[in-house]
């Protein structure tokens, strides 16, 4: 039984998860590492174009792991024959490549493993290993689903988040600048993680919004950007029917324009640096890398934001 009376907690909503029949993990690499271990694979396909993270739970294991690359829709180059205990894992990049999803489900069965990580809202597909993690889109310092038809046989204790908070407190108290450090060292904390059940802060958080609310606001933000930037975005992604985007990405040679926008207060992120490192220079990878800006379009914002942003790359 809990404690009744005292000082009060926060007042967060009472609902249910996007994802409620999913498994509550901490993080989206561990899910990653929950599917390797289950599933016993001796090797794994992975993209290039991907979070450096992404290799931990590959290095854990002492999984061998190969590399892919992919083409300026973000899909696989070629898609290899892979062998009884081996997995090709795809990403569904910024939440707008569910129909390639589908096609490589075909091809792969249960061999296949989704990183919804940046697809939040996208349907996992029936026996098909698919993860998502929250922070990537709402305000929250760790949580990720798992859907998966497996059990691991490891008894998780859930992971505790209250000492994550404070860039999320900081952001709404004196604003983004001053939490970005700790919102820095909260990533960093992440790393190297065991693989431990949901907190359940983050659990209170997430079964308090507005799902519904934040996939018509995000859809809504996204045609409004790539109305207003077609001409300037040099390589257009169509926003298919049922996707929900995690960023609008805008393909540019405009190497000043990132900072342009940082500079006035709209934060982008990079997604990812280790992939020049990875790769060749002229690799395509390198280019979304070095040349993809990824405008924010989260339900955080309506039209008038969208607006700023806009006559600030048309400046």
């Amino acid at each position: 039984m809990g404690s009744i009376g005292g000082y009060f907690e926060l007042e967060l909503c009472k609902g249910e998860h996007y994802h409620k029949d999913a498994l509550k993990l901490n993080t989206a690499r561990n899910c990653f590492e929950y599917v390797l271990r289950v599933r016993h694979y001796s090797k794994v396909f992975i993209p290039y174009y991907t979070c450096e993270v992404m290799l931990e739970p590959i290095r854990k294991l002492e999984i061998n792991y190969e590399f892919y690359h992919i083409n300026e829709l973000l899909e696989p180059v070629f898609l290899p024959e892979i062998g009884s205990t081996e997995a090709f894992l795809y990403i569904n990049y910024f939440g707008l490549k569910q129909n390639c999803v589908k096609l490589l489900a075909k091809k792969y069965g249960d061999h296949l493993i989704i990183d919804n990580a940046q697809a939040f809202f996208a349907e996992p597909l029936k026996g098909i290993d698919t993860f998502y993690s929250a922070r990537k889109f709402f305000g929250v310092a760790d949580g990720a689903y798992l859907y998966t038809n497996q059990k691991l046989e490891m008894d998780l204790e859930h992971d505790v988040s209250s000492d994550r908070m404070s860039h999320l407190l900081k952001r709404i108290d004196m604003g983004a600048e001053a939490g970005y450090m700790d919102f820095r060292n909260n990533e960093d904390s992440l790393c190297n993680q065991d693989i431990k059940l949901m907190s359940k802060l983050s659990k209170a958080i997430l079964s308090g919004i507005d799902y519904e609310s934040a996939k018509r606001q995000r859809r809504e933000n996204y045609d409004f950007l790539d109305k207003a930037l077609t001409d300037f975005n040099q390589h257009h992604l169509v926003l298919e029917d049922d996707a929900v985007p995690m960023v609008y990405p805008c393909f540019t040679d405009n190497v000043l324009l990132k900072q342009k926008l940082i500079d006035s207060k709209v934060f982008v992120a990079t997604y990812w640096p280790n992939v020049q490192k990875w790769c060749g220079q002229g690799d395509l990878e390198c280019g979304i890398a070095r040349k993809t800006i990824f405008l924010p379009i989260d339900q955080r914002y309506e039209g008038e934001e969208m607006q700023i942003i806009v006559k600030l790359i048309n400046k």
